[in-house]
């Protein structure tokens, strides 16, 4: 069974529901506490073993290519000044076994076509895709999202996606799946649809930005046309690759919170605030006094 070496990041979408901070910096480079969302994604694919990461990206998103470079001039600075735990963190934004590439996504076709916009690099290997709007968090001594749905994929070897109950209300804004059961925490997905209206949606099951695929995933989506909002969806491509083969639905251990939105995204930065070494005991004081 191939392991799972490569990791799909779609990051060329405009971040319009945070205008105006989204306007000259990406949504992916807005900080939870210190660290920008990008960063905790990348981190999450590092854990699960993976060794390429794969950023497509768009027009103004030069910044989270610099995040990621090695910033020399900085590093000299820290390290004239002798703030050499500064220098660590600083060198340690991604490890040195990691290899970043950057593909442009020339025009907003949607996730679907982002995905295939990395077909060159992935070649036909089986691959992660990870959006970091979704934020996920897990309890210490937990294994990452990412690195439960991979130990998962090298015993079963098949198509995998991440999913949690969201209230039938919300199914407009998601990839929704009807599952039967197979195994713990894991549900074999018989059919996919995606942003159902709740009066017609088939469960309240919901696909949340993980996904490991087998590579005959670009066949269907080069053949796509347009859906949902006249974009290229990649949930059109795996329902028509779930006609070929199994796909599975995992219900993960974790949090995740939404930070597409601005509610999700104040949830998650309070919730990893609290959990901070530096600040977190001050923090939760802070807000019981606030209560």
């Amino acid at each position: 069974m191939k392991k799972i070496r490569k990791a799909v990041f779609p990051v060329a979408g405009l971040g319009s529901r945070f205008l105006p901070a989204t306007k000259a910096q990406p949504k992916e480079m807005l900080p939870i506490v210190d660290k920008p969302l990008i960063q905790y994604a990348a981190e999450e694919a590092a854990a699960a073993g993976i060794t390429e990461m794969i950023f497509i990206t768009g027009r103004n998103k030069r910044a989270i290519e610099d995040h990621f470079d090695k910033a020399y001039e900085l590093e000299a600075e820290l390290e004239a000044a002798g703030k050499d735990a500064l220098l660590e963190v600083i060198r340690s934004v991604i490890p040195k076994e990691i290899n970043c590439i950057y593909i442009r996504q020339a025009q907003p076709l949607g996730l679907g076509h982002a995905v295939l916009c990395a077909r060159p690099v992935v070649n036909d290997e089986p691959f992660a895709v990870l959006l970091a709007d979704d934020f996920m968090d897990v309890d210490a001594g937990q294994k990452p999202v990412l690195a439960q749905m991979t130990e998962i994929y090298e015993r079963e070897g098949t198509n995998l996606l991440a999913v949690q109950d969201v209230p039938r209300a919300d199914t407009r804004q998601y990839g929704i799946v009807s599952v039967t059961p197979y195994q713990q925490r894991l549900e074999k997905v018989n059919n996919i649809v995606e942003k159902p209206q709740p009066d017609v949606a088939p469960s309240t099951l919901a696909v949340v930005g993980r996904y490991i695929l087998n590579s005959r995933i670009f066949d269907y989506l080069e053949k796509l046309g347009k859906g949902a909002g006249g974009e290229i969806q990649l949930t059109d491509g795996i329902a028509a690759l779930m006609q070929a083969e199994p796909v599975l639905a995992y219900r993960y251990l974790g949090q995740r919170y939404d930070c597409g939105s601005k509610l999700g995204y104040l949830k998650a930065t309070v919730a990893m605030g609290m959990k901070h070494p530096e600040a977190g005991k001050g923090f939760a004081e802070f807000l019981q006094g606030i209560r």
